[in-house]
């Protein structure tokens, strides 16, 4: 699956069991990259994280993704999206991690873009949603240019036993005739 906004070309790959795709988790993980999100996690952590992105396959339940920056070839970050319970209503939740060298350049948001054809296909829920701290304006901005409504803010458990306040952005999922 492929496509871009703002002329970015990017192709989401299956996450899989392989090294390279624990590299990138491992390379996601810097200071840097999840200050908003509590710090980085241990090595066990991310092999925990790892396992859990490769098995996340079944029909319905969502995908984890390498993004791919066309026509490089490059693998610049990952995506993906998953089932959660909001407020009542099961939907679908995306996130995202680009990495540094490849921010700002529309990428995240044709990964969003990509994301969402992907879960809409799946003819499970209504919505995708994205929950970036309030305090993130490069996710917020990602969710904006991806199409996304503003929803208004929340509280998010995350990590697990930690509460951030996070905006709920809302893509309304067009399925495919």
């Amino acid at each position: 699956m492929s496509g871009g906004a703002s002329g970015v070309r990017v192709r989401l790959e299956p996450w899989e069991d392989s090294a390279s795709c624990l590299e990138l988790l491992r390379g996601v993980n810097s200071p840097q990259m999840t200050s908003h999100l509590g710090g980085p996690e241990s090595e066990e952590q991310i092999l925990v994280r790892h396992r859990r992105y490769a098995e996340l396959t079944g029909p319905g339940a969502g995908r984890m993704y390498r993004i791919v920056l066309l026509p490089e070839e490059e693998t610049v970050g990952s995506i993906g999206y998953w089932e959660r319970e909001r407020r009542g209503e099961s939907v679908y939740e995306t996130g995202w991690a680009v990495l540094p060298p490849f921010q700002g350049r529309g990428i995240a948001a044709a990964a969003a873009g990509e994301v969402a054809r992907a879960a809409a296909a799946q003819r499970t829920h209504r919505y995708l949603h994205a929950y970036p701290s309030v305090g993130h304006p490069a996710s917020n901005g990602v969710c904006r240019k991806a199409g996304f409504t503003l929803a208004g803010e929340c509280e998010v458990e995350y990590p697990l036993g930690t509460m951030m306040r996070c905006n709920d952005w809302r893509l309304e999922l067009s399925f495919p005739a």
